[in-house]
């Protein structure tokens, strides 16, 4: 897998652009900045957006190439990010570190899914925030982007049962037009959830 990441990444593009996503760009600035994990960043899109608010940025990804797009990004525009080459069942931080944990187009097989967002959620504080923006299955029909694989991506009844201890605020379906870069280009099928760790 990390092979097929470092060969997608392996441009001077920036795939999925160097813009953050709306949906997580819009419920950032809602917020006062605390400290943020970005699961799977890819390029840094997301990661740079988020210090340049005033967050204090943790990410990581499988992808070498990634990483160092990600930090020229940073640099670009002279912010601070600290980004790790880490599996997702096997990054490790300080337990209850962050305000939130956003998970933007960040799919993971059905038989490991579950036990990630398990892994990961013992390093959000209690009140903090899980964001999910993702591919619901209903995509796989679509050209815009995403697994190819309806194993990997996501539906209302899944995410409603990995966060059922969560507070769910929430939980959607929806059909946009996507416009990140090359790669998430096109009407597609995404799915949101907002959800805060119990106190």
């Amino acid at each position: 897998m990390e092979a097929f990441w470092n060969e997608k990444y392996s441009t001077s593009e920036y795939i999925y652009g160097i813009h953050p996503n709306e949906f997580f760009a819009e419920r950032l600035t809602k917020l006062r900045p605390g400290k943020i994990l970005l699961p799977c960043e890819g390029e840094g899109r997301n990661a740079v957006f988020a210090a340049a608010m005033g967050w204090k940025v943790d990410a990581f990804d499988i992808s070498e190439i990634g990483k160092v797009k990600a930090e020229t990004l940073a640099n670009e525009n002279s912010v601070i990010i600290q980004y790790q080459i880490a599996k997702a069942n096997t990054y490790m931080a300080d337990t209850e570190k962050y305000d939130m944990i956003a998970y933007i187009y960040a799919h993971f097989p059905s038989d490991t899914r579950k036990d990630v967002f398990d892994h990961l959620n013992r390093y959000l504080k209690p009140g903090g925030t899980i964001l999910i923006e993702a591919f619901h299955t209903s995509q796989i029909n679509n050209q815009s982007g995403g697994p190819k694989d309806i194993d990997l991506l996501y539906s209302h009844d899944i995410l409603k049962k990995d966060f059922k201890d969560f507070e769910i605020s929430l939980l959607e379906e929806k059909e946009i037009s996507l416009e990140e870069g090359s790669h998430h280009r096109g009407q597609a099928n995404i799915i949101r959830l907002i959800a805060k760790k119990p106190a």
